[in-house]
């Protein structure tokens, strides 16, 4: 006998569709207000959050503990997981102005560039490339960016649980060019972008479950996805980390590229794939300590750990 199909739960369409209209219209309301007024509200609704949501800021402190050890006081780090919460309550206002603010003609009222000629030249050659970010600053401004400039990327994300909401994001962010493909069976489309010589975007900070990779970040052993580097010596494509932080307190970015890992595919190693994931990760490391409010330290990253070897005693 084969085993049941577990049953799929149902999901309620009247209430996807009630939650699909409480967003448009606060996406409305958003867009109506200032940049000034929209970090307001959203300084309010952080302060909010921060209050009522214990699990994830509990979340953070251990994980900023973890991370950092005894370079922050209590106080200090209390300080951090409430600044996270305000950059991201920021950063969704910003998602919301980026489509009338940011345009080929203003990008340069709001957005420095850093290290990224190098980038541009590859493009301009052509090439498969694999833009590489993590949690951090505005994750989503580079792939809105990059589109702008007319090198429209793939960019991999997880499909929303509500249809309506997962249909209307993925228009706003399609708006300048970029596509969107699903993480989970995208893999083919994954492929024929690289195939074609495109450029995929991905985030890199991801926990891979127990089966995953296991690399150093900072100082502990984190689940990482082997996709990346898979990808990356199979198509030869370079591997370019980098992200978009806040400087200041306006909508202002520095967008800057941290590594760009070259792979030499013809002299492959079973070492090449945790030697590329480690290193892109580290990269990504670097980029975080600059500013650890801009990262979402709320998010369990480090989730799964290694299980102990057990030892011919045990055994």
């Amino acid at each position: 006998m084969f085993p049941k199909p577990a049953r799929v739960k149902r999901r309620n369409r009247f209430v996807d569709y009630a939650a699909y209209l409480g967003v448009r219209l606060v996406v409305f309301i958003a867009q109506s207000l200032s940049m000034r007024q929209s970090y307001a509200l959203a300084d309010a609704i952080a302060a909010l959050v921060y209050k009522i949501d214990k699990r994830h800021r509990q979340v953070a402190m251990e994980n900023l503990e973890h991370a950092f050890g005894d370079t922050y006081t209590d106080e200090q780090r209390d300080q951090i997981v409430r600044g996270v919460y305000r950059h991201f309550l920021r950063m969704v206002m910003e998602m919301l102005h980026i489509p009338k603010r940011l345009h080929l003609t203003t990008w340069r009222k709001f957005i420095t560039l850093k290290g990224h000629e190098p980038v541009i030249e590859r493009l301009l050659k052509g090439g498969p490339m694999i833009m590489l970010t993590g949690h951090y600053g505005n994750w989503e401004m580079a792939g809105y960016m990059f589109g702008a400039f007319g090198f429209p990327p793939h960019s991999v994300a997880r499909v929303l649980d509500n249809p309506y909401l997962e249909r209307y994001l993925k228009e706003f962010r399609e708006q300048t060019g970029q596509k969107m493909i699903a993480k989970r069976g995208g893999s083919d489309e994954m492929l024929d972008v690289l195939q074609s010589g495109g450029l995929l975007s991905m985030l890199g900070d991801q926990d891979a479950g127990p089966k995953g990779l296991f690399v150093d970040f900072f100082g502990r052993p984190a689940s990482t996805f082997k996709a990346i580097a898979l990808l990356a010596i199979e198509f030869n494509a370079p591997i370019v980390v980098g992200g978009a932080r806040r400087i200041g307190d306006d909508f202002q970015y520095l967008v800057e590229v941290e590594e760009i890992i070259d792979v030499n595919a013809e002299n492959s190693s079973p070492d090449l794939i945790p030697e590329l994931t480690q290193r892109y990760t580290a990269a990504l490391e670097r980029m975080v300590r600059r500013d650890p409010t801009q990262y979402l330290w709320l998010h369990r990253r480090w989730k799964n750990q290694p299980r102990a070897k057990r030892s011919k005693a045990a055994a």
